[in-house]
């Protein structure tokens, strides 16, 4: 005979209690997207098609350059998010984990080479 209770039985079968933070974290990371990719449009599509002293005079003023790492930056995160609950949802075992270690280093990777490329011109 069992003389746990219904909460007892249960407890630790529940929520990961992540669920919230990741939530709120994708959300502001949609707005800041829906703010940047415009801008990012904007400075860029200036640039586009123009010869490579043009692009490197654009991109070495401090807004353009700016506008570039932070789109960057905050869409591979957003990108990162996004492939994990994917990941998590349609994957299990030890695929799982090997999926979210790949797509967080292909993430973190390409923000890196982005930003540092941005950099290497603005300055």
């Amino acid at each position: 005979m069992d003389f746990r209770t219904d909460r007892q039985r249960v407890e630790g079968l529940g929520s990961a209690r992540s669920g919230t933070d990741h939530h709120w974290k994708m959300t502001l990371s949609s707005i800041a997207l829906v703010i940047l990719v415009p801008l990012f449009i904007f400075t860029f599509g200036a640039t586009l098609g123009s010869d490579y002293e043009t692009a490197l005079a654009t991109y070495s003023r401090p807004f353009p350059a700016i506008v570039a790492i932070l789109t960057l930056g905050v869409g591979w995160m957003h990108f990162k998010g996004g492939v994990q609950v994917l990941i998590e949802d349609y994957t299990q075992g030890g695929t799982r984990t090997a999926l979210i270690v790949a797509t967080t280093c292909l993430s973190y990777a390409a923000a890196a080479a982005g930003i540092f490329a941005i950099v290497t011109i603005a300055l």
